[in-house]
């Protein structure tokens, strides 16, 4: 094992994620009363520019009047990008007026780790200028081939600065339109390639996020009417890493709570490895077998995982 090693920065549970765009406070309501573990209300893609202004408003009031915390939620919101008119304030008045509300600002379409620096100072003097009490986290979306092409450079600012990076998110829709991939689905296969044309992509964030201590989010899946295509791409983030995958509409939820949820049987496995682990350590052997198959240090971590993911979630119940 090496010497450098990066654990966890943050654990928080995030098996779903749902997009809430901000100008509908009606949307923003339900939400807050739905099965999501984390929401984030949407400053960028999902407001049209008109409404830029307002959306930031209801996302303010909606840090304020709701309870997330109580409610079991993580409340994030995704700001516009850097090269927008509309970013500078999208931080300054989230922060300034809800700074000890939000959780985490998901900053879009990060390209170089100069992207988190700049939303990582804006962050850092207000907090201190505010006097705030609450350590706002940043998460990025990873959603063009030049983020792609630097995602472990970006991982790695989670070392760097304050330290405030905590997750990367696959954002495939733009990615798909930033390599010009021949595709207008957002998230689903595409017929003409054998196999699934995101899985290469997706693996190099995970990686990226594993070895430098921050959690891995796969992102939409656009068709909403397709369950099942909803569910085989989340069974596929998870096969790779992921920890949990947006829902762009309320019945995408369960649907990822679901996947993302160890089963009775794995959990009930995991407890069984750590006690035949145990048994074989105290009769002085490394490995030792469960049901035909051989278990041994690696197991312990995996098994390790299963139970920690099923304790967070019977935390939140």
């Amino acid at each position: 094992m090496s010497h450098t090693l990066h654990p966890l920065r943050r654990q928080r549970l995030q098996r779903s994620e749902l997009a809430v765009p901000a100008s509908s406070p009606t949307m923003i309501d339900k939400a807050a009363e739905g099965p999501a573990d984390y929401v984030f209300l949407d400053l960028e893609d999902a407001v049209a520019p008109p409404e830029k202004e307002q959306a930031r408003r209801n996302a303010v009031q909606a840090l304020n009047d709701i309870d997330w915390a109580g409610k079991g939620k993580t409340v994030s919101v995704r700001i516009n990008g850097l090269d927008t008119p509309y970013m500078y304030r999208d931080v300054v008045d989230v922060m300034e007026q809800a700074g000890d509300r939000v959780h985490t600002l998901l900053v879009p379409k990060v390209g170089v780790p100069a992207d988190l620096y700049m939303v990582e100072a804006m962050v850092n003097q207000i907090e201190q200028g505010c006097a705030l009490t609450t350590r706002v986290g940043l998460e990025a979306l990873i959603e063009t081939a030049l983020g792609m092409a630097n995602v472990e450079a970006i991982a790695q600012f989670a070392n760097q600065g304050q330290g405030r990076l905590e997750a990367l998110h696959f954002g495939v829709a733009d990615y798909a339109a930033s390599l010009r991939a021949r595709t207008t689905s957002i998230g689903g296969l595409n017929p003409d390639y054998p196999g699934d044309q995101w899985h290469a992509a997706i693996s190099r964030m995970v990686v990226a996020c594993r070895a430098y201590g921050l959690r891995a989010i796969d992102g939409p899946f656009g068709d909403f009417s397709d369950p099942e295509g909803y569910r085989a791409g989340a069974r596929r983030a998870a096969a790779l890493g992921c920890e949990g995958k947006w829902a762009i509409h309320p019945s995408q939820v369960a649907l990822a709570n679901d996947v993302f949820s160890p089963p009775d049987t794995e959990v009930n496995r995991a407890r069984r490895i750590l006690e035949e682990l145990k048994q074989a350590e105290a009769e002085g052997r490394g490995a030792a077998s469960l049901d035909g198959k051989m278990i041994d240090a690696a197991s312990e971590k995996m098994a390790n995982n299963v139970l920690a993911l099923a304790d967070a979630i019977a935390a939140k119940a």
